[in-house]
């Protein structure tokens, strides 16, 4: 006599709730009104879950926390769709070697003034002569 086969359809609760992520130790509910900016047909995520990936610049094994997936997602209002491709390392050093180039402002006190921070971290503050 043949078993019938478990294909999930028509599930008893005990089984849905027993499949439900949410009961994973590493799992952060989402706060659904902080997801407003995402304009998705789709269904947005009810709970974070810590998520492994490579860095795609060294290689290395990381794990991207459900907790930073909240604050990327809800607070700094990132796409649902990103996931995390560069390990910590990588991604500071990225910020260090990226230029950063703004517009220097004339000031009552000389022709031009700015400051900005080198590929080390140093800060430096430019100060430039008066017209004549």
């Amino acid at each position: 006599m043949r078993r019938p086969r478990d294909t999930g359809c028509d599930p008893s609760p005990a089984a849905l709730a027993e499949a439900q992520p949410r009961s994973h130790p590493s799992a952060v509910p989402a706060n659904s009104a902080k997801l407003d900016h995402i304009n998705t047909y789709g269904v947005l995520p009810e709970f974070y879950i810590d998520q492994p990936f490579t860095c795609r610049g060294c290689g290395k094994r990381e794990i991207w926390r459900a907790r930073d997936q909240k604050g990327y997602y809800e607070e700094a209002r990132g796409h649902l769709d990103a996931r995390a491709v560069e390990c910590h390392a990588c991604r500071t050093g990225a910020a260090l070697r990226r230029p950063r180039e703004r517009p220097i402002p004339k000031t009552f006190w000389a022709e031009f003034f700015g400051m900005t921070l080198d590929r080390y971290g140093v800060p430096w503050l430019i100060n430039g002569g008066r017209e004549q």
